[in-house]
């Protein structure tokens, strides 16, 4: 049976006048004649209207909110308001019933906080149905632009036995029988009887791997879930997320800005040029909830604007230090506005990098030469020995939505860090090893994905743009 999308139908011309079938389910039903119906493949619904007098009443009683349906008509030019072509049924069939007394997405608004209830379910809504689609546009368009940069995709381990971040948030993996767990004679876990015969973990982060790989490669990128350990519930924080890693071998900091932000306006015009249905209506969406919070709490830009911003401006270029005395003489640092008051040697927080962003430069901005004390032991240390050359950019509505740096190539430099770390160099042998064959400056940085998502649709928790959340005390679906 060849079928037509529900997109099709709307944006396809030469189709007015043909006969064509489509399947998909109900959104509202009226005067026993009106189907709205929708397939997913767009934000909106087409009409499909339907003669019932011919149809007996069992079966039309069938027809509610939630249930599939396959409708074959003729396309034809809408005599109605709001749509350009209808379907004139004349074959009308119901695929699967949905009973209204238990289908919980009745066409009206449900919270998000409901919505999660309903993960199984929420995607068919239009919120969640644009979220999705633009989710998968933003895939697309990544993959689409490391393969034009010349980039090759690293499948990196997903269960390893190094903790890239050195933050030790890590999760289990294990097939030792946990009410019988072998002992050593220090009355340890015997992690030699386990499956890998060492301790192993779910990754936090391909990017050690990734480095392997663009010192033979030249450029790779890593696209794959990771995974951390965080007893954390806020609106930022997954279990299980996915992150976006190129490499670049004989690249230094600045070679590492520039690919950034190149992508990062890549991905912004993508999604102006090719998913606008969708942003339009979550950017209605974000101006008619913005009406209800409070005047400091709105947003300073739409979403629409938020992503010509990106596309619109160079962004803008400073160093930490200099980012800590712009607060400093801010007039929020002046008042106390602050939660938390900027200082050198702390790291920055979101209300302190959204002030540089959307009230100081009102721009994207690329922060870089961050204090060591606080960033990983790969970044590269400067020569003034307090800073690492690292860079943060950082974008309106969300602050930090990558984070890189130029990783450090001296081995002997390395292992010193390995030691400040309390990294025991055997946990990471292969990776000194890139230092002792080779070596030569290579740089890269991490993109979250579901922060991206984020930024893209103006979501404003996390967990509203993974299908299905892990989160603490929640693996549900």
């Amino acid at each position: 049976m060849k079928t037509t999308t529900v997109k099709e139908a709307l944006t396809i011309s030469s189709l007015i006048g043909e006969k064509v079938t489509i399947c998909g389910w109900v959104r509202t039903f009226r005067s026993n004649r009106f189907i709205a119906l929708n397939d997913g493949s767009t934000i909106y619904n087409i009409q499909a209207v339907v003669e019932f007098e011919e149809i007996e009443e069992a079966k039309l009683k069938k027809i509610n909110t939630g249930a599939a349906v396959q409708v074959s008509g003729t396309v034809v030019e809408s005599q109605g308001k709001g749509q350009k072509v209808e379907i004139q049924v004349n074959e009308f069939e119901i695929l699967g019933e949905a009973n209204p007394e238990e289908y919980p997405l009745q066409p009206k608004k449900h919270s998000l906080e409901f919505l999660r209830e309903k993960a199984h379910l929420r995607m068919r809504t239009n919120t969640f149905g644009a979220v999705f689609r633009l989710r998968h546009a933003m895939s697309f368009a990544i993959h689409q632009y490391f393969h034009n940069k010349g980039f090759y995709q690293m499948h990196t381990p997903i269960i390893t036995g190094s903790d890239a971040e050195g933050a030790g948030e890590m999760f289990r993996v294990t097939t030792l029988d946990l009410d019988n767990i072998p002992k050593g004679e220090d009355n340890k876990t015997d992690t030699s009887k386990d499956f890998f015969g060492k301790e192993t973990n779910l990754t936090v982060s391909g990017q050690l791997e990734a480095e392997l790989g663009a010192l033979a490669l030249g450029k790779v990128y890593t696209f794959g879930p990771t995974f951390r350990a965080e007893n954390s519930n806020t609106t930022r924080h997954l279990a299980e997320f996915w992150m976006i890693e190129p490499e670049v071998a004989f690249a230094d900091l600045i070679d590492n800005m520039n690919l950034a932000e190149d992508f990062l306006q890549h991905l912004a015009q993508y999604a102006l040029d090719n998913c606008m249905d969708d942003l339009e209506f979550l950017n209605e969406r974000e101006i008619a909830e913005d009406k209800l919070k409070p005047q400091i709490e709105r947003n300073e830009l739409n979403l629409i604007d938020r992503l010509k911003f990106v596309t619109a401006n160079n962004f803008e270029r400073i160093t930490y230090t200099e980012a800590i005395k712009i607060l400093e003489n801010s007039k929020p640092y002046k008042k106390k506005k602050f939660n938390y008051l900027p200082e050198w040697g702390s790291d920055l927080q979101t209300e302190h990098e959204r002030y540089l962003v959307e009230k100081h430069f009102k721009k994207p901005v690329v922060i870089s030469d961050y204090p060591a004390s606080f960033k990983a032991f790969y970044m590269r240390q400067n020569e003034d020995g307090k800073t690492v050359a690292a860079m943060d950019i950082l974008f309106p509505g969300i602050g930090e939505i990558i984070g890189g740096s130029q990783r450090e190539e001296r081995l002997d430099v390395l292992k010193e860090k390995c030691k400040a770390f309390n990294i025991p160099e055997e946990h990471v042998w292969w990776y000194l090893e890139t230092r002792k064959f080779g070596t030569c400056v290579h740089s890269g940085f991490g993109l979250g994905f579901e922060r991206l998502v984020m930024f893209v649709t103006g979501m404003t928790n996390i967990r509203d743009v993974i299908p299905f959340p892990r989160a603490p005390k929640n693996a549900e679906f």
